[in-house]
């Protein structure tokens, strides 16, 4: 997850503001798809205080839903105007293209990330969101999400050797690959081929093939990276995807407790 400096290597936080429940199943799942760090909120007030901690993320403000248009703009206004807050991207979204709303925010306030119209058939409405992302450099220098799953439960790696498995905790995960530790070396050579790979993510249990990239010491700890290989079903890509955005928002959620 990108914190507060580190926007430019790791990307941004984006949120969704009271996302109506065609943006929270279809637009959100599909920027997921696309690795970029997505979140969703019905909480503005939460929000603000949590964004003046990550105030390089970028907020799409759904005003179609939630609150009444002159609170709205007053709470935009106020992100805009707070200097703790000043960076955040704000970018509307609604579900008709109201002319006068758009003007508005568009040219009057001039938000940064646009005016979006959100409403069957979706792709347009997510190519514009794509591109906005693009252009607001979202995803910094990384081309894949990265979750930090080391302090975890139930979030292994099962290779078999010999007969029998050997277990590791997977300390971070990406829709490419992973790291890992285990309590006994299994002395993994570099470039080995592991086609039948055990991955427990939580209560999911995915089966994919990978090949040992490298190791390298961590602490003391024998800390190996494994890539998928181009063999994996997409369908695997897709799942972890969903389980990396599912615990990242857990977290968020946690932090606008």
């Amino acid at each position: 997850m990108a914190e507060q400096g580190d926007a430019d290597v790791l990307g941004k936080k984006v949120f969704f503001l009271h996302p109506s429940a065609l943006i929270q199943n279809q637009v959100i799942e599909e920027l997921v798809q696309e690795e970029f760090e997505v979140y969703s909120t019905k909480d503005e007030t939460k929000l603000r205080k949590l964004l003046k901690k990550y105030h390089d993320s970028i907020v799409f403000a759904n005003i179609s839903d939630g609150m009444k248009e002159t609170a709205w703009e007053d709470w935009i206004k106020s992100v805009m105007a707070d200097s703790g807050t000043a960076g955040v991207g704000i970018g509307i979204i609604a579900s008709n293209d109201d002319t006068s709303l758009r003007y508005k925010y568009a040219t009057q306030i001039k938000v940064s990330c646009g005016y979006t119209v959100v409403k069957p058939p979706l792709p347009p409405a997510i190519k514009q969101l794509v591109s906005v992302l693009h252009n607001a450099n979202a995803k910094g220098r990384r081309k894949y999400l990265r979750a930090i799953t080391e302090q975890e439960a139930n979030i292994t790696v099962n290779i078999p050797m010999n007969g029998t498995f050997v277990t590791g905790t997977i300390r971070d995960i990406s829709a490419v690959g992973f790291s890992c530790s285990f309590s006994q070396d299994p002395e993994l050579a570099k470039n080995s081929h592991i086609p039948d790979m055990q991955i427990r993510l939580k209560s999911q249990l995915l089966k994919v093939p990978g090949i040992v990239f490298g190791s390298r010491v961590h602490l003391a700890e024998k800390v190996y990276v494994i890539l998928f290989t181009q063999s994996a079903s997409p369908d695997i890509h897709t799942k972890i995807r969903k389980f990396i955005h599912s615990l990242l928002q857990s977290r968020i959620d946690s932090e606008l407790k």
